[in-house]
């Protein structure tokens, strides 16, 4: 019997989890990757490396039968598994409730289903700050009231309250992780891509939805990793939830259209919208409070402001974008 940790991870060929599975891999430990690639992309993870303990599987994972299949490949042994997949596309589940029900949380509904039948015990699910909605300027505790004003914040809260049953039920361990806005590479979505786009389509201005004003945390993808992991290792058994952040108020839409503009087309003008918030369902300022992850021992390297920039750089080279227009 094998004592080498396999690792599932839904969402397997995404941003966050193809950092996390090379951080795993780095251990020596194996990875499934599972993705239905709507956004995720295989070459993400061939850029892993041919090693044998790598493994993926294509598969929409609200199907059970298709589920079981790929996931029956697991060999005997430890495993954990971290729950990462969800829709990404927040405006698009507030158009289509089907979206985020589908996608946020039948995922999860089908996944607890599949580790009940197979007596895996462990899971770490990838939740966000949007569970706690629109509390303006108030810190934001583990403990403040939820209240999402999202389809999104909406489904993973949903899927948080069923993880939290299966945890009285069969589950030995349920790590739930809020994030706040991540960035880095490689990217497939977010504020800077969509700038960075748009400059690539219009050099001389860049369109900026809202007013600028919206401030949020931002982490780096590095950080991240780290503090899951770091969770993972020194984090309680049974049921925790920890926010995930830096220990700053965050940084504007402003700042960063305009780091953005700097790097990448230094003349363009920034033209912004009349709003308060990018788009219905948009939380535009929140404030994180990590205490109760600095008291686990662990901290960010970067602040949101320094994610930001190191993620500019990274997505422009990303997108052939590293030279400042002239």
């Amino acid at each position: 019997m094998s004592s080498m940790v396999t690792h599932v991870i839904t969402g397997g060929a995404g941003f966050v989890a193809v950092n996390l599975a090379r951080a795993l891999l780095d251990r020596g430990d194996r990875v499934l990757l599972i993705d239905n690639l709507s956004r995720g992309r295989r070459e993400f993870v061939e850029r892993l490396g041919g090693t044998n303990r790598v493994a993926f599987g294509e598969v929409d994972v609200t199907d059970g039968d298709a589920l079981a299949h790929v996931l029956d490949v697991v060999e005997s042994g430890p495993v954990e598994v971290w729950h990462l997949c969800a829709n990404s596309d927040i405006p698009a589940g507030v158009n289509d409730p089907n979206v985020d029900l589908k996608d946020t949380f039948l995922v999860t509904h089908e996944l607890l289903a599949q580790m009940r039948m197979r007596g895996w015990k462990r899971l770490h699910f990838a939740s966000t700050s949007a569970v706690y909605g629109d509390h303006g300027l108030d810190l934001l505790s583990e403990n403040t009231i939820c209240e999402p004003i999202s389809n999104y914040g909406a489904m993973k809260l949903a899927s948080e309250a069923a993880i939290r049953a299966a945890t009285e039920s069969f589950l030995d361990r349920a790590s739930i992780f809020r994030f706040p806005n991540v960035v880095g590479v490689p990217a497939t979505h977010g504020v800077i891509l969509d700038f960075l786009h748009k400059l690539r389509r219009t050099p001389e201005v860049l369109d900026v939805l809202g007013n600028g004003t919206q401030r949020k945390v931002y982490l780096h993808v590095s950080d991240l990793v780290g503090a899951m992991l770091w969770i993972y290792d020194h984090g309680p058994e049974g049921w925790s939830v920890h926010n995930i952040g830096p220990k700053d108020d965050g940084v504007s839409v402003r700042e960063i259209a305009e780091l953005t503009r700097d790097h990448a087309s230094p003349h363009a003008r920034l033209a912004f919208g009349t709003e308060g918030r990018g788009w219905v369902g948009d939380v535009p300022r929140f404030r994180y409070d990590v205490s109760k992850l600095a008291t686990l021992g662990w901290n960010a390297s970067m602040s949101s402001n320094g994610a930001v920039k190191r993620a500019i750089e990274e997505i422009a080279v990303q997108e052939g974008m590293d030279m400042p227009s002239q």
